[in-house]
């Protein structure tokens, strides 16, 4: 006996909201991962510049310290990114 339509539609229903799911959750870290990259970008343009005038040590270090987290989190998100499933 074939399934109805009904139960066609439900089933391919579920699997597109499975994948449409994956693939947003997929862009969600690759977009939060350049977010954080643009960050550690923007920190480390900071301490150069920073450098270059009169630095201030402990501003400076808090800036790298900042840039050196932004980095991290960049990397785990794009991480994240290739292991949705």
């Amino acid at each position: 006996m074939p399934p109805s339509l009904t139960q066609a539609l439900w089933r391919s229903s579920l699997v597109t909201l499975r994948v449409v799911w994956r693939v947003t959750r997929q862009l969600f870290h690759e977009f939060t991962g350049a977010l954080f990259g643009v960050f550690a970008l923007y920190g480390a343009f900071v301490v150069w510049k920073e450098w270059k005038h009169r630095p201030a040590v402990w501003i400076t270090g808090f800036v790298v310290i900042y840039a050196l987290m932004m980095a991290v989190f960049a990397f785990t998100a794009f991480r994240r990114a290739r292991r949705v499933r």
